[in-house]
Order: structure tokens, then sequence, then C-alpha cells
């Protein structure tokens, strides 16, 4: 069975918004429970995030799950983590702070961004991220380290962000398109297309 996946190109932050307020209260519509769901971080997602926090959404049973980290206390302006306590939790979300042995549960969305060398989470090339990995939450060290966020990290493994109910992609700029048209279509062995050669049927959006 093929997965069903649509590009959607020039979408602004409040369409995007209004993508995941209909994906999460079909998610929370569905039954009583927490709906779990695991965001990037990096610059993309904030002000979506922000546009999405202003919607009538029962936030309290949401627990958000950032895809990674850096290795900095939540205080520190480099913390995922932290931003994202500041966004959601004034609304009633629970942010997860990810450890090394941590259990995520199975996610209703896994909304992940891109780098332009085709790493997803801190699922960087260097660290030869495995669609089987035992683990499901990693300590890595990308190398080269980004020069704007020069830590160590803590990310979410393949198996984890594909134990989900859709994958969810924001990306700009045509240089990232390129990386991740080339994905899709499997001519590349970068993280973003293991993953995605190893999604099974699960729907893919990718927003640009």
């Amino acid at each position: 069975m093929e997965s069903a996946q649509t590009l959607i190109a020039g979408a602004s932050d409040n369409t995007i918004a209004d993508w995941l307020e209909a994906r999460l209260r079909a998610a929370l519509d569905a039954g009583a429970g927490p709906v779990a769901v695991t965001v990037p971080g990096g610059s993309t997602p904030f002000p979506i995030l922000a546009e999405l926090v202003a919607r009538d959404l029962d936030f309290t049973r949401l627990d958000i799950w950032p895809n990674d980290d850096r290795i900095v206390p939540e205080d520190h302006e480099a913390s995922n983590t932290g931003k994202l306590r500041a966004l959601l939790e004034p609304v009633g979300a629970r942010v997860v702070a990810l450890a090394e042995d941590s259990v995520p549960p199975p996610f209703a969305l896994t909304w992940l961004g891109m780098g332009e060398d085709g790493h997803i989470a801190s699922l960087f090339p260097n660290t030869d991220p495995d669609p089987a990995d035992p683990a499901r939450v990693r300590r890595l060290t990308p190398d080269p380290l980004p020069p704007h966020a020069p830590f160590d990290r803590i990310t979410l493994t393949m198996p984890a962000l594909l134990a989900t109910g859709a994958l969810l992609f924001v990306i700009r700029g045509d240089d990232k398109r390129a990386v991740f048209e080339a994905a899709l279509a499997g001519t590349s062995d970068l993280p973003v297309a293991r993953l995605l050669a190893a999604r099974g049927p699960l729907p893919v959006t990718c927003f640009t």
C-alpha cells in the first residue's frame, strides 16, 4: 500500500496552523485521553505555534514532545524545550522534556523540519540513523557542530518518529525543497530519505 503524499507550496503560517488545528481536533475528538504530538525546534515552527495557541482547542489534553533538543539548561536561549514551555504551557499543554530513558508514546502527528544536509530532529548524516534503531531516544554529537548551536543533542530516533499517525514537514526555501523532493523520490540516502523510505503507509504532508 502506497502512502499518500501532499506537497503544498507557498503556505503561510496561518494556513499551516489551520491544517494543524484540523488534525489535532480530529485526534482529540477520536478519544477521551491525552493526545501526543512531536514538534521541531528552530525558528520555523514557533510563529506557526503562536498562531495555533490562539485557536479553540483543548490544549490541556495535548502532550507535546520536542523532536530533539540541545543539551543546555531550559532557560538557555538554545533550548527547544524552554521555548515550547513558554508558548504552550500557558494554554494548558504539557511539554515533555527528552531524557535518554524517555519512553515516547505513539504520536498522533510527527511534525518535522529538515536541514539543508537532510537532517531531521538531531539525526544528522554523521550519526548514521537507523530506521530499526532499538533505542527510542539517543544522545548524539553532530559533526560538524552547527556554528549557531554548537551543543550535543538529545533526539528521538527514527522508530520513535515513525510511531505516528502522520508525518508533517514544514520546509522553507528552494534548496531545501529540492533535497526533500529527492528524498521523497528515493534518490538519496540522507536521514530524511531513510525516514521516508521506512514510513510504510504513513501519509506525508509537506508545506513549503
